[in-house]
């Protein structure tokens, strides 16, 4: 796969207007875009229609997690929309999460369900405020795990997990799509576990989701250009099975 076709810009922005402006303007060096709880918010299941029809693709991150009744729904209503990947919450468990799975596949199209397993957002001292005792990376392998399991397509997951899920998960398709990218001397905002473009390719990250970085730069198609370089960079590397 392409490196720009590995390529989700976050649309994490407050109207349709200025989302669909992104997508106009970035669709020729970025493979698929994010629909996230904000703009969903904002404009409705419309706004990934209207981005679906400009030939492009949709990676809905709404984050479900409910009784497996209604996940499975919102899994159907999903597939049905057409994005090309969704987010559920591995921490829902097993019958939630292949509830899900069983929907899409009585869809019958291409959908990819992913399980979250822990927010870039969280650390250690988080975790531990809600009592979690494990790390942030053994939270993430026990929910991986729970996953692979149940029968979903691949998780959602922090740059620094991506190489031993790839060791816990011996599927080479079992996707793993990696937000908390920050090119090289950017500020990371919130997110506690980040790591550059061309490290998480070469880890074995399948996708990467760049929001700010992108979308909050003077020149956003130069910006997503550049991480593309970094990752084809990474791509280099994986294939000469060096890791930075």
């Amino acid at each position: 796969m392409p490196a720009k076709d590995k390529l989700i810009v976050a649309l994490d922005v407050e109207t349709p207007i200025k989302a669909l402006d992104l997508v106009k303007e970035l669709r020729s060096v970025a493979g698929m875009f994010k629909v996230g709880s904000q703009l969903f918010t904002a404009a409705g299941p419309q706004i990934v229609r209207d981005i679906i029809a400009l030939d492009t693709k949709v990676f809905l991150d709404l984050k479900f997690h409910d009784i497996p009744h209604q996940v499975a729904g919102a899994a159907r209503s999903a597939a049905e929309l057409g994005v090309s990947l969704f987010t559920i919450h591995a921490s829902g468990g097993s019958e939630m999460m292949r509830r899900a799975v069983d929907a899409v596949a009585e869809v019958g199209n291409e959908t990819a369900v992913l399980a979250i397993s822990v927010l870039t957002s969280i650390d250690a001292n988080i975790l531990a405020q809600i009592g979690i005792t494990s790390t942030p990376s053994e939270s993430v392998l026990r929910l991986v795990k729970l996953a692979e399991s149940a029968g979903v397509d691949g998780v959602v997951a922090s740059p620094q997990e991506i190489k031993s899920i790839r060791d816990a998960i011996s599927n080479p398709n079992f996707l793993v799509v990696t937000p908390g990218i920050r090119p090289a001397q950017s500020d990371s905002a919130d997110q506690k576990r980040v790591a550059t473009p061309a490290t998480a390719i070469s880890a074995g990250a399948s996708y990467l989701v760049v929001g700010r970085p992108i979308t909050g730069a003077s020149d956003p198609v130069a910006a997503a250009q550049q991480i593309v370089t970094e990752m084809e960079g990474g791509d280099s590397l994986q294939t000469k099975g060096t890791v930075p």
